[in-house]
Formats: structure tokens, C-alpha cells, sequence
């Protein structure tokens, strides 16, 4: 199965780690890593962003970290909210946190529209930090966490 994950990982935390991991794990036929560009980035967020080759190059740390399958990669960019999967045929699953489920049926709605065949969907649990919330890149740039989910001093 080729698998997509996408996503803005800035900063990069454990639960983009979870994301990446399960998209290696189920992509025997390739994975692909949409990152956002800086422009869409920035226009959904109120917060700093890290650039996105400082982006990139997390995600690519981060795979040569977690591929334990040897997959073959593709980062590509996002440029907006359905970036390449609702148009590349090529793409079997597209792996997501629990609360994308609205994106994932426009997505599907546009491929079917297209004649594709709709995504399969792999819902990777939240990774919680050690005050039992969850983990964000934005409570990270807010300096609560780490990017490991400890609390900040």
C-alpha cells in the first residue's frame, strides 16, 4: 500500500513521530510526506513557523530515525488543504490524527469526483504529555513542552 502523511511539523514532536512511524510501518509500497510550504504554513497558524526546509529536514531525521522497513520516501510540498491526495491516483491510505475525519471525506469526496478510489484511513492516536494533554507543536513554541510532552520548568 503507498501511504501519505501531511502535515505543517513545526516543531516536530512525538505525535508527528506517531504519524510518520504508522505511515512507514503500513507503506510497503512507498510513503509519501506532504509538508506544508511556508505561505500556507503561516496563513493557518498564529504562531511562529519553522521554514520549511528546516521543516523538511526534521522530517527527514525523523524517517532515518523511525524507518525500520527500509521504505522508500517522498517529501513533497502542501500547498493547500488537500495538497496531492485528492488528485494522485497512485495513493492507497492516508494516515491521519483523530481529528481530521471532516478533511479525509472532503479529500475522498474530490477523488471519487476525479473516478479515483477514496483513501483508506489510518487514525493514529494523540501522544499525550506528562500533564495528560495533548501534544502540539503549539504548546511547544509556547514553551509548556517539549517536544516529548515534558513539562517545561
Amino acid at each position: 500500500m503507498k501511504v501519505v502523511v501531511a502535515g505543517t511539523f513545526g516543531p516536530l514532536h512525538d505525535g508527528h513521530r506517531a504519524l510518520i512511524e504508522r505511515a512507514l510501518a503500513e507503506g510497503d509500497e512507498g510513503v509519501v510526506v506532504g509538508v506544508t510550504i511556508d505561505e500556507f504554513a503561516n496563513a493557518t497558524r498564529d504562531r511562529s513557523v519553522p521554514s520549511h526546509s528546516e521543516r523538511v529536514q526534521a522530517v527527514q531525521e525523523a524517517i532515518e530515525t523511525l524507518d525500520e522497513w527500509d521504505r522508500e520516501v517522498e517529501i513533497r510540498p502542501v500547498e493547500d488543504d488537500y495538497g496531492f491526495a485528492d488528485d494522485d491516483p497512485a495513493l492507497d491510505a492516508l494516515v491521519v490524527s483523530p481529528e481530521t475525519d471532516e478533511e479525509v471525506a472532503e479529500i475522498n469526496r474530490r477523488r471519487e469526483e476525479r473516478g479515483m478510489e477514496p483513501l483508506e484511513t489510518l487514525v493514529v492516536p494523540y501522544e499525550y504529555a506528562e500533564d495528560g494533554e495533548r501534544i502540539s507543536s503549539t504548546r511547544i513554541v509556547n514553551g509548556e513542552i517539549d517536544e516529548h510532552g515534558n513539562l517545561m520548568e
